[in-house]
């Protein structure tokens, strides 16, 4: 045995060469180095003890911060135990039996505090699975078939990156979770195919309705015909929607005919317009002329006779502007009813049996004064002066309705 301290004081080596490693009173051969001095000779095992101890010291390390399971821990321990007993090397093997024996509580600890580590992570992984499970349902329950689509991959992406849980807990949340993704799904492209369907159909109503807009395009009964856009039209909001790409430009080409057939008839009515004013103006002229020259109609042959001559005139100056329509048509019609009314006071006034009831009515109002003259004059004969102020109040009632019935009969003699 040598005198240094350190691993190398618990080795010797025989002057054959022959390396021996000193544990208390006994002491085994490791080995022999040829052609080398003693202590190079030492030195060579002494490295391998360093070896070793280097071994357990990262093993120790390692089981301090976890960094190794126990389960991996015990097995190295083991491994390390036969290798330090059977080691050809040189330095204290019994102090690093010790170590790797002090190691053994540590594994107990570390055994109960892997397993705390998992119980929580196991019910937080178990909580997130839960949770996970519980969207993907609301998911499959609700109508969000753009969002949600997306959402069901984050979420199967989430659920593949948690380690698993017991078999059976994680087998029945994975299978609420994965039947909630083909619910979703399902329901999805369920939608999808009538949303499709209806598409399809609203794309071949549509279809259909340019296809008449086409033979409308170039009518030139615009009346009629902008009628007829109309109901196209109103068919076509009914119809609702196609796929947008398709929706747009089915709109496209219908909107495209409506502008076609309506600028048309814009052109056509302002050219129309133009050709008009000049109508317009010579009516105007005309009929401001029959007015002053006609009322007050005076004579109704003669006032009717110039409206049959006024009326010839007027309309063979042919169309006006439409918003002119309405103020010539009154004037118009302001001549005619001045016209009539002047005939119907001439009839009036020349009417035989008109005449006749006037003449009997004075008459017979003239006949009613005289009895009433002659009851005041027997009154007041006999002195009877109430009743002959009554028979005269009657006198003086009668005397007005004479009065106006005179007046009738004389408008007969005019």
């Amino acid at each position: 045995m040598t005198d240094s301290a350190g691993p190398a004081s618990f080795g010797r080596v025989d002057p054959d060469g022959t390396v021996y490693v000193v544990s208390g009173e006994s002491e085994r051969a490791v080995g022999q180095v040829p052609d080398v001095t003693p202590d190079e000779a030492l030195a060579f095992f002494v490295r391998r003890f360093e070896a070793l101890e280097l071994e357990v010291t990262f093993l120790e390390q390692r089981l301090g911060s976890g960094a190794v399971s126990p389960d991996d821990a015990r097995h190295t321990i083991k491994s390390l135990r036969k290798k330090v007993s059977e080691a050809n090397a040189v330095g204290d093997l019994a102090a690093l039996e010790t170590r790797l024996e002090a190691l053994t509580p540590k594994l107990a600890e570390a055994s109960e505090a892997r397993k705390a580590e998992r119980a929580r992570q196991h019910e937080a992984t178990r909580a997130a699975k839960e949770a996970m499970v519980a969207e993907a349902e609301t998911l499959a329950a609700g109508n969000d078939w753009r969002g949600g689509v997306n959402r069901f991959r984050q979420l199967l992406d989430e659920w593949k990156a948690l380690p698993r849980i017991d078999r059976a807990t994680d087998d029945a949340l994975w299978h609420r979770f994965s039947s909630a993704r083909t619910t979703y799904t399902r329901r999805r492209k369920a939608q999808f195919a009538q949303q499709s369907a209806r598409w399809n159909e609203a794309k071949a109503i549509k279809e259909a309705i340019i296809e008449e807009a086409r033979t409308l395009v170039d009518s030139t009964e615009w009346g009629p015909t902008s009628g007829a856009f109309r109901d196209l039209m109103t068919r076509w909001k009914a119809a609702g929607s196609a796929a947008r790409e398709a929706d747009d430009k089915l709109w496209a080409e219908f909107r495209g005919l409506q502008d076609q057939f309506f600028n048309a008839r814009t052109a056509a009515q302002s050219a129309q317009d133009a050709e008009f004013s000049g109508n317009l103006a010579a009516k105007e002229a005309l009929l401001a002329k029959a007015e002053a020259e006609m009322v007050p109609v005076t004579d109704a042959v003669a006032g009717r006779a110039a409206l049959r001559s006024f009326l010839e005139e007027y309309h063979a100056l042919g169309k006006v502007p439409r918003d002119a329509i309405r103020g010539l048509d009154n004037r118009v019609r302001a001549l005619e009813q001045a016209v009539k009314k002047a005939e119907d006071d001439e009839w009036k006034r020349t009417d035989p049996e008109a005449r006749q009831r006037a003449e009997e009515t004075v008459a017979m109002l003239s006949a009613e004064i005289d009895k009433l003259t002659a009851k005041v004059e027997k009154a007041n004969a006999r002195g009877d002066q109430q009743a002959a102020k009554k028979a005269q109040d009657s006198i003086t009632t009668y005397a007005t309705w004479l009065d106006q019935a005179k007046a009738t009969l004389a408008d007969f003699t005019r």
